[in-house]
């Protein structure tokens, strides 16, 4: 009985390793092309990894057919111009379809150009029905079996490519992952990474496959040390845990009294410090009362300015100011300024209506009396105002005798 040995092909880059048999004796290298039997049909693949245990049965494994030729690498090219030509026919039928949501990421012909299989993406909530879809496009492609295969979220963003999250320039599905792992939300809390979205999320919309790096070596270092929430005995007291940091195999213990403090698995299990005084983890900066490089200021308001009295309109000149108790606001002005022309009318105006005061009255001619002095009556007579040396009319007289 011919004894096999196991290795692993890749039918697209980056892509899933299939496992496969060949004879002891053949001599394949990582990079020779190989055509195999597959589900899908005949089809040709890379030799990416030799001697490798396979998962399943032994017996169930294909073997390798044969080497590729220079022939079949010529008839797989003129292949990968048909799968071009076929993306574009789909696409351009579903751009004017009823299933203008669904996208076609791929196609693949079989080595035998016999079956031709789709890769759509869409959501279940679009509506697409695949029996319909094949009935429709079916006269673009004759004689050929056609298979639509969906793919999620993570396959699109492998088969773009571009900009990771993290701003790498090729994302790590489309660099080395050649198959997706389960991510869970647990793996983002073991390793004390912010739960918002933005920073767990990928450019597919999915947890981060980069949670699964280092998940294991976090859960390994997590099982030395005690958990949070925990009241654990440490050199300085009794306390509880409210952090741990497993790359540096330490937690953070809120101590009565002294506060959050990090201490080593070390000087945990020994109740030793290493350094005899530990640093507080928050460190609160206070000013000392002795301290020359600290100034205290006090800022007080200056005296208010008195506001200026307004004056009434029409009123400059006429001596109205010199009623009794409108005595004008003096001005902030200091002594000596000189004063402007609007200020010395106002003067003006206000010693004429002092000495009009004290002589008793207006002269005649002097100041033209105004409306209010002209409706001052006595019994039986009427004050009638000058108005430019001609009396005014008789409307303007409501007191007089009929």
């Amino acid at each position: 009985m011919t004894e096999n040995t196991y290795l692993g092909v890749q039918f697209t880059p980056v892509g899933k390793i299939y496992h496969f048999a060949a004879p002891t004796d053949s001599e394949l290298e990582v990079g020779y092309y190989v055509l195999v039997n597959t589900a899908r049909g005949k089809q040709m693949g890379k030799v990416a990894v030799l001697n490798v245990t396979p998962a399943g049965n032994p017996d169930e494994i294909q073997l390798i057919e044969r080497v590729a030729t220079a022939k079949d690498l010529m008839q797989m090219d003129a292949l990968s111009d048909k799968e071009k030509e076929a993306v574009e026919q789909v696409a351009n039928f579903l751009r004017h379809s009823r299933w203008n949501a669904v996208k076609i990421m791929d196609a693949e012909y079989s080595f035998d150009s016999t079956r031709l299989s789709l890769f759509l993406n869409y959501e279940p909530e679009s509506g697409f029905d695949i029996k319909s879809f094949l009935r429709e496009v079916s006269h673009l492609f004759k004689d050929v079996r056609l298979e639509v295969r969906q793919v999620g979220p993570r396959d699109v963003a492998k088969f773009i490519s571009g900009l990771g999250a993290c701003g790498i320039e090729k994302r790590c599905c489309s660099r080395f992952l050649t198959e997706f792992s389960s991510i869970s939300i647990k793996m983002a809390k073991s390793q004390d990474i912010s739960l918002t979205p933005a920073e767990i999320t990928g450019i597919c919309g999915r947890l981060r496959c980069c949670l699964i790096f280092e998940h294991e070596m976090y859960e390994e270092a997590r099982k030395n040390l005690p958990k949070r929430k925990k009241v654990v005995q440490t050199p300085l007291g009794e306390g509880k845990v409210v952090q741990v940091l497993p790359l540096s195999d330490s937690i953070v213990v809120d101590l009565p009294g002294s506060g959050p403090r990090q201490f080593t698995r070390q000087e945990l299990e020994t109740g030793v410090l290493v350094d005899n005084t530990p640093k507080p983890v928050f460190n609160q900066y206070e000013i000392p009362d002795d301290d020359e490089d600290v100034e205290m200021v006090r800022i007080e308001s200056g005296p208010k300015l008195e506001q200026r009295r307004p004056q009434p309109q029409g009123s400059r000149g006429r001596g109205l100011e010199g009623r009794e108790g409108d005595k004008p606001a003096r001005s902030e002005k200091p002594s000596g300024a000189p004063n402007t022309e609007r200020d010395q009318r106002g003067n003006r105006g206000r010693n004429q209506g002092r000495r009009d005061d004290r002589r008793g009255g207006n002269k005649e001619g002097t100041k033209r009396p105004n409306q209010r002095e002209a409706r001052s009556t006595t019994e039986g007579e009427t004050t009638q105002p000058q108005n430019q040396g001609k009396p005014r009319p008789d409307r303007f007289n409501r007191n007089r005798p009929k």
